[in-house]
């Protein structure tokens, strides 16, 4: 079976194709293409902004898929779409693509939920078999563990999701967009060497991520206004926007790693799964195989092509989900911003 995914919840928009063998076996990937709404440095980007670049964009990364793909419409079995959670127009504007898709080839059409989108496509390719999940993304922070065909959320964000912290605080610093906020941090993160005193805010299993990136605002407010005139008290050396990248990094994947653990020890997995788009930072990866390893556990991750939001993982969740005989009907074929992880029930697993 042949499945095309269409993600489009926030500012990438990616288009998907995926063969599952009908023997069995490994998924095979036949196209993953995205292509970035990119912001000035120093602001986000609006929806009507991003919905309007899903829109330029996607038949054409429609046809480059099908052509790198090596098929036509008639071989594609499902039209797999992100019916949420996300920002609201761009989720519209890539729906109703579906819905057209869908009814111009005579396809079945599948919604999917954009977080087992990402925690299904991360199984598949690590090959994990039952993780406790981190999902950290711009508008996503979930522990989350399966049991009796749902993947139960055991802690979140109370406030602000870990990749909307980084990303508004790279706005406070103006840092550029491109290729994403939160990468760039990562970047300035590493020539970082004073750790300055920011709010670490774990409320059982959950955390919350406002307080602290109100207080680094001030702290880069600070900083703005004493150039070469604010000294680490010990070193006596100058602090820096790097030492700022690298402090808040330091505190809120450390609150990400208790919580996880937490989870672990709760649910008796000694495996990790970090998926979404927040995934891809090395540091959160070693911080987390540290405390991994000395729970003789292991941690599994992904690169940028599958941690970053793209259409393979709705394709692939959608296949999955067609397979046990779900699709969408027309009428139902809606997208919504508020789409919790634990509404799905996950027939293909026991």
């Amino acid at each position: 079976m042949i499945a095309l995914g269409l993600e489009g919840s926030a500012n990438k928009l990616g288009v998907g194709i995926i063969l599952h063998p009908s023997q069995g076996g490994s998924a095979q990937i036949l196209a993953n293409i995205r292509h970035t709404f990119v912001s000035p440095p120093g602001e986000g980007f609006l929806p009507k902004d991003t919905a309007k670049h899903h829109r330029i964009w996607v038949v054409r990364l429609v046809q480059q898929a099908l052509k790198e793909a090596g098929i036509t419409f008639d071989d594609v079995d499902c039209v797999c779409y992100t019916k949420g959670p996300g920002m609201g127009a761009p989720l519209q504007g890539v729906a109703v693509f579906a819905r057209m898709l869908s009814l111009l080839w005579d396809k079945e059409l599948i919604g999917v939920n954009h977080c087992i989108g990402h925690i299904e496509m991360g199984r598949e390719i690590t090959g994990a078999q039952n993780p406790v999940v981190l999902y950290v993304s711009g508008g996503n922070t979930q522990v989350i563990a399966y049991a009796s065909q749902r993947y139960r959320i055991f802690g979140e964000a109370l406030d602000i999701a870990v990749g909307n912290c980084l990303d508004r605080f790279a706005r406070t610093l103006s840092i550029s967009n491109d290729p994403a906020p939160g990468y760039n941090i990562e970047q300035l993160a590493k020539s970082g060497k004073h750790l300055l005193d920011l709010p670490y805010t774990v409320k059982g299993m959950d955390c919350s991520f406002s307080g602290i990136l109100a207080s680094i605002d001030v702290l880069a407010a600070k900083l703005k206004k004493d150039i070469g005139g604010w000294k680490d008290e010990v070193s006596g050396e100058n602090i820096t926007r790097e030492d700022l990248c690298f402090s808040l990094q330091e505190t809120i994947f450390a609150m990400l790693v208790e919580i996880t653990e937490r989870a672990m020890a709760h649910v008796g997995s000694n495996q990790v799964l970090i998926v979404g788009g927040v995934g891809c930072n090395e540091r959160l990866q070693q911080m987390m195989s540290i405390m991994a390893s000395e729970r003789r556990g292991s941690v599994f991750a992904t690169d940028e092509r599958f941690c970053i939001d793209n259409g393979i993982m709705i394709a692939h969740a959608g296949l999955l989900a067609y397979r046990t005989g779900f699709s969408t009907a027309l009428a139902d074929s809606t997208c919504t911003q508020r789409f919790r992880t634990d509404e799905v029930l996950i027939k293909w697993r026991d």
